[in-house]
């Protein structure tokens, strides 16, 4: 059955590095850096482990950090119905959204679900990015499109970004492109060079700190953006990391395909529920999710809390959530925060449970648990950190 927890695998397990798996133009340096575990992301290897994740949160928070994130496959949307176009993919209002401007963006199925929640960047006139979690939201598009009789061109262009997040990243992007950098505004974007490379820059990331994306055009320079990036942010203890599960999950930010899938809509996960926003244009699934609006929704996605030991690993499946001997739910995250100094994560509930402060009987591999239901996001509920004056930092 589909529910059903498979064998837990061998910690010893490893990936194959197949041809059929697509690596980054940052992979060899990943390597070099010492990484020795890797995921399969978009079709693309994704560096999974460098260094403790307690040292690694710790660096983010305090110093900075690289990630290797080129698998956030880009798709861009071209052509003079661009406009237009991208507009009726989403749930969220796209008609005030200014060239160099970014959202957080939902792509929504007809039904309302899900299929993707990429950062969306309007990189310039009817021209936007899509920049994907793990899913073929690109191919999705791209049917979309085949039937929408408009003038649209869905590609996949040369643009594989990294993320230089922490306390210090704008330290290291002054060096690299000067002060400009400081008028960089959360969730826009601009085109800069670094020692010739010509790059596009956002101010976005999967951390909810302070933090760029930079986005190499020239997959041939890889090596060359990567020695300069950690050339300029040497004196700021720069390291490469794996992406920092505690610090996303703290943010409340989710991870597509674990915490949410096709299945689920935004009115479904708290804190996603303002995406959905009123507007008099049509889009796919605008019909369902106005209904489930009025009719409210059957479950939730919640955060969950616990005291107690320090978790030793992150999941390697959902823990079920039982009620009365049934189970009604599942846990999708878990893991220790180690600013909070307690267990935090995500859950699946009936609607009933998912209220902050409810008791949730939980079933583990480390044994039964009590935790509590709680707010999404942890810390920093109005994102002032991400958002704040670089120059303050």
């Amino acid at each position: 059955m589909a529910n059903e927890r498979p064998e837990m695998l061998e910690q010893s397990a490893t990936i194959y590095f197949g041809p059929w798996y697509r690596r980054s133009p940052y992979f060899e340096a990943t390597r070099r850096a010492g990484c020795t575990a890797y995921d399969v992301y978009n079709h693309m290897l994704l560096p999974a482990y460098f260094d403790d994740p307690i040292t690694e949160y710790w660096a983010l928070l305090n110093d900075v950090t690289v990630w290797d994130v080129a698998v956030e496959r880009t798709v861009e949307i071209s052509g003079k119905d661009a406009d237009r176009f991208v507009d009726t993919l989403t749930c969220r209002d796209l008609t005030k959204c200014a060239v160099k401007q970014g959202k957080y963006m939902i792509v929504t199925a007809p039904d309302g679900g899900i299929v993707n929640d990429p950062v969306l960047l309007h990189v310039g006139d009817n021209r936007w990015w899509l920049q994907l979690a793990d899913s073929d939201a690109g191919l999705y598009a791209l049917g979309v499109a085949t039937q929408a009789n408009m003038d649209v061109d869905v590609s996949y262009p040369h643009a594989y970004p990294m993320q230089v997040q922490g306390a210090k990243a704008a330290k290291v992007l002054e060096k690299l492109v000067g002060a400009a950098i400081y008028d960089l505004k959360y969730y826009w974007c601009d085109w800069f060079d670094i020692k010739d490379i010509p790059v596009l820059i956002s101010r976005t990331g999967w951390t909810a700190v302070q933090g760029f994306e930079i986005n190499l055009l020239d997959p041939d320079r890889g090596d060359d953006l990567w020695n300069a990036v950690f050339e300029a942010g040497d004196e700021f203890g720069i390291r490469a990391v794996a992406p920092v599960e505690a610090r996303r999950i703290e943010a409340g930010i989710m991870n597509y395909n674990s915490d949410m899938t096709h299945e689920d809509t935004p009115l479904h996960i708290m804190g996603l529920e303002h995406l959905v926003e009123d507007q008099p244009q049509d889009y796919i699934g605008k019909r369902a999710l106005e209904d489930l609006k009025a009719r409210g929704v059957d479950r939730k996605l919640v955060g969950i809390e616990w005291e107690g030991n320090e978790l030793p690993a992150e999941l390697s499946w959902f823990w079920p959530v039982v009620r009365n001997g049934e189970r009604v739910g599942r846990v999708t995250d878990a893991i220790w925060s180690p600013r909070l100094e307690r267990n935090i994560g995500y859950a699946w509930v009936p609607i009933d449970l998912a209220g902050p402060g409810n008791a949730l009987q939980v079933e583990s591999e480390h044994g039964p648990l009590t935790v509590t239901t709680a707010a999404i996001p942890f810390v920093d509920a109005r994102k002032e950190v991400p958002a704040s004056d670089l120059r303050a930092s």
